[in-house]
């Protein structure tokens, strides 16, 4: 499988996460799609490799979508949530981060990984962000993957991480469903967007203009159907407040997932 089975060739715009704006309720993802004004590709990519290469050169401490901060922001129930399955595995843990940019939640929680036994944490990305990561990222631990099966390929996985990258696929419950068959064990979905309503919303998110111009279609999920769906597979081990600022129209949850037994 591979990840352009699932998303649009602009999905490079999801590397925001900040309030730009939300606008209509459109009936399609293509409809959608015409009123998005689009994106420059080279010019997100290039933001995102400078931030993490100073995060990764010490001249940073902490990077999330493209813009460096003093300080790390932890998402402490992802974190913990990290560690609870390396518990599990005598201090070793396998992740796929799906749409995980060049690392960036990999280098945010690096200095508690660094504490475990063992860590791989693999990435599986557009054609370009793998190449440059594979160019300036990847070593013996962080690896950088065309594919889902590539990544399989190689790796025993204890758990796919969905960081801010669900509501930017034009079809989620497809790729969750594909995730599901592959009988992972735990699942970590985070910065996702809900809204208390019986159908999801399909809306246009605008990028603020000082973080670069661009817009996209974007999902809001209804918390209920798409807890439904999760839960034919899944259990919810814990569902926890994202980082992410909840807007006027949603709130951003995360997840963490155990397959049923």
């Amino acid at each position: 499988m591979n990840l352009k089975e699932f998303i649009p060739e602009f999905f490079i715009r999801r590397y925001i996460g900040f309030v730009g704006g939300w606008h209509g309720n459109y009936k399609t993802w293509k409809e959608s799609e015409k009123k998005a004004s689009g994106y420059d590709a080279d010019n997100i990519l290039e933001k995102v490799k400078d931030a993490l290469l100073k995060v990764k050169n010490g001249e940073a401490v902490y990077e999330r979508d493209s813009v460096i901060f003093e300080e790390i922001e932890y998402s402490y129930p992802l974190l913990s949530s990290l560690m609870f399955i390396a518990t599990q595995n005598d201090g070793c843990i396998n992740v796929l981060d799906f749409g995980g940019s060049l690392g960036s939640t990999y280098f945010q929680n690096l200095k508690f990984l660094d504490k475990l036994r063992n860590v791989k944490w693999n990435i599986v990305e557009q054609s370009n962000f793998v190449e440059c990561g594979k160019k300036y990222f990847e070593d013996n631990r962080l690896k950088f993957y065309y594919s889902i099966e590539d990544c399989l390929k190689e790796n025993k996985v204890d758990v796919v991480l969905f960081g801010s990258v669900l509501q930017y696929l034009e079809k989620p419950y497809e790729i969750l469903d594909k995730i599901s068959g592959l009988e992972i064990r735990y699942i970590l979905i985070d910065r996702t967007p809900f809204i208390d309503k019986n159908r999801d919303r399909i809306t246009v998110q605008k990028v603020p203009k000082n973080i670069y111009k661009a817009s996209y279609p974007c999902w809001y999920f209804s918390k209920d159907k798409f807890e439904r769906e999760i839960q034919k597979k899944y259990d919810i081990l814990l569902k926890f407040d994202a980082l992410d600022i909840s807007n006027i129209n949603s709130t951003y949850l995360g997840y963490f997932l155990e397959r049923k037994k």
